[in-house]
């Protein structure tokens, strides 16, 4: 039972009166949870607008529309406050016998949705010529919650690992094993050894670059110096408008000129850790045209050049088994696995197509789609007869829809991708996917504690695998010393405490991740993710282990309590509270897909946890007053903890029996 859409429902019809339809919606949007549970459990404020419009006193509205629609099942208390607010408290003994039936429902009172649509989910996502680092975790778990969550409320989901297993890094590999692999290493460790051998190309392309690039620079410097001491030489005039537009131009010259010396200061970096090591200034002198022999070799790669096709079957299956390593770890699935080779033979028919429609035409010698909302076009093909990002994203859109006829398509991409996006969305609406929704599912950065991007201190980005083993040994630690301070002594063996760990270090690092707005970065730290309190998967999985332990104690047979047809007593606030926000699980997954942010679901989880230690610490349970308000407390409790493992659960996130 969703509490939230049976308000509206009743609403729905007395509002029809006095909006049109396009209206309607509008007003029933401003239905909500009440901020303050003094003043009822939601609050509806549409009619201070519908006054304004209506030129009546919106109190005077208020208790119209009360006359007219039906809540007397539903609310023992409708109340109007301050200039027309609604406030609604739900009737006990309604509370009562919904939590009654979401304790014998196995979907926990959350009905699927009436209009299905069909979701392919693109996310994760890695180039897999390189090992997962902390950047993948973001995409990785938001995209597998969003993928569960929409699932279970009844949607067609299908999961798209878009793998990067053809572009320019793969070129950066083959160069570098021709030229620079280590054999014994190679042998002993392939993967490892490719990762090394692509960050070095990488150094030496960047090298190149920077280092060819610092006059160029210097001159952009002098030139931004010179445009920000003009600036600085002009007088105000005293006309407020202009003289706040001339404080906008200074500060904007002297960021461009601090961010001018940045990059310089970042490529004299660049080259100095090169010309300091002596056998990287070998390689540098010997590779001069590295990034354009890079070039060559994806060209010759993508022409189906013998050596290179060999090399990259060669490289791909062991590249592949090492992040699914991780996947494993993660417990994240894909129902397809489509990476960027799977389409390099409609490339051509890419450019074709949006030639014959009109959208692409040449611009020195590439071939570009102009858009008016733009300043730059997309390019589709280079000058050079080279495919673009672009152009596979296009073909990869054309694909999904002919074979699965989406409604919608997410993109779970860090912000950087932004203008990409709305270009190729743009596009692919204009040229062949009119009807289809398409979102980018921005998020942020994983940051340390200094602010900065979470790396290394040599400056390459945290292995994922490696974040994962110090997250379990962590979560080792913090099960032990819980273990080892319990009054009665240790209860867990070594190898319970293992298993523990294992499974509260993993939902650690994913609860951390997805308890944040995934538009914000946020600053990784191990403490703060492994508390017993807080907003932590930690603490949900105590909350949750909490529960099993009265059962344990209580030596309650579950399957038959969840058997029992005696109505749910709750007579102390305590109760109702807990059965309110029990009952407001529908509620939070529905607002998790409005705007696909999984934080709406841990936030819903805190505060049921919170609920529920509230309950724990006023109402004995298995020293209740009577055996009838005993076996309600325990089925509240019971029907807690399901509702905490199922929502953790749709975050990918384990749970444990004791901790």
């Amino acid at each position: 039972m969703n509490i939230l859409a049976a308000l509206k429902n009743r609403f729905h019809e007395v509002l029809t009166e006095y909006a049109g339809d396009s209206d309607v919606q509008n007003l029933l949007d401003m239905i909500k949870q009440a901020q303050d549970a003094r003043f009822g459990d939601y609050q509806a404020n549409f009619a201070m607008p519908l006054g304004k419009r209506l030129g009546k006193a919106p109190r005077d509205v208020a208790a119209e529309i009360l006359e007219k629609v039906g809540l007397d099942d539903i609310c023992s208390q409708t109340d109007i406050a301050g200039p027309g607010f609604i406030n609604l408290s739900i009737c006990p003994d309604w509370i009562s016998s919904q939590i009654h039936v979401a304790a014998g429902d196995d979907r926990i009172g959350v009905s699927p949705v009436d209009d299905p649509n069909t979701y392919i989910l693109d996310y994760s996502s890695p180039n897999v010529a390189k090992p997962m680092h902390v950047g993948h975790i973001r995409s990785t778990v938001i995209g597998d919650s969003l993928a569960r969550t929409l699932r279970f409320l009844g949607h067609q989901v299908i999961t798209d690992n878009h793998l990067g297993d053809w572009g320019t890094q793969f070129g950066m590999i083959i160069y570098g094993y021709k030229h620079f692999v280590d054999r014994q290493a190679y042998q002993q460790h392939e993967v490892k050894e490719l990762s090394r051998l692509y960050r070095l190309v990488n150094q030496l392309i960047d090298y190149w670059k920077s280092k060819n690039g610092l006059d160029t620079q210097q001159q952009e410097i002098r030139r931004r110096a010179t445009e920000l001491e003009r600036l600085e030489q002009i007088q105000p005039t005293g006309d407020k408008k202009e003289d706040k537009k001339h404080s906008k131009m200074l500060a904007r010259a002297r960021e461009q000129l601090s961010q001018a010396r940045k990059i310089f200061e970042s490529m004299q970096t660049k080259v100095a850790a090169i010309e300091e090591d002596e056998q990287l200034k070998g390689y540098a002198q010997q590779h001069p045209d590295i990034a354009q022999s890079v070039l060559l070799e994806t060209a010759q790669l993508h022409q189906g050049d013998a050596t290179n096709r060999q090399l990259w079957e060669e490289f791909l299956p062991k590249c592949r088994e090492d992040i699914q390593r991780v996947y494993t770890r993660l417990k994240v699935q894909f129902d397809v696995e489509y990476g960027e080779s799977f389409y390099h033979h409609m490339l051509p028919g890419v450019v074709t197509g949006l030639q014959q429609a009109g959208m692409a035409s040449e611009s020195e010698g590439a071939q570009c789609v102009f858009l008016d909302d733009f300043e730059t076009p997309m390019i589709i093909q280079k000058s050079d007869g080279a495919y673009l990002y672009a152009t596979t994203d296009l073909a990869t859109i054309a694909y999904r829809m002919n074979e699965w006829d989406a409604d919608e398509i997410l993109y779970v991409v860090d912000h950087r991708q932004s203008e990409h996006f709305h270009k190729l969305f743009a596009v692919a609406n204009a040229w062949n996917a009119p009807d289809v929704k398409m979102h980018h599912i921005s998020f942020g950065t994983v940051l340390d504690e200094t602010g900065r991007p979470y790396k290394t201190r040599s400056g390459v980005a945290v292995g994922l695998e490696g974040l994962l083993d110090e997250a379990v040994s962590k979560a080792f630690e913090v099960v032990s010393a819980n273990d080892d301070g319990k009054p009665n002594g240790p209860e867990l063996d070594e190898a319970t405490r293992n298993h523990i760990a294992d499974v509260v270090g993993h939902g650690a690092i994913k609860y951390a991740d997805l308890s944040h707005n995934r538009t914000s970065d946020y600053v990784f730290s191990y403490d703060k993710m492994m508390a017993l309190e807080g907003n932590t998967a930690t603490y949900m999985q105590y909350s949750y282990a909490r529960v099993r332990s009265i059962f344990r104690k209580g030596g309650v047979d579950v399957d038959r309590l969840r058997q029992q047809q005696h109505p749910m007593i709750l007579g102390h606030s305590a109760e109702r509270a807990l059965a309110m926000m029990i009952l407001r699980y529908s509620e939070a997954l529905e607002n998790v897909i409005d705007d696909y942010r999984p934080n709406q679901l841990t936030n819903y989880l805190f505060d049921l946890a919170k609920r529920f230690s509230s309950f724990f610490e006023q109402c004995p349970v298995l020293k209740a007053e009577d055996d009838a308000i005993k076996q309600s407390r325990l089925r509240l409790c019971d029907l807690t903890g399901r509702v905490i493992a199922h929502g953790l659960d749709l975050l990918g996130i384990g749970i444990v029996e004791q901790m």
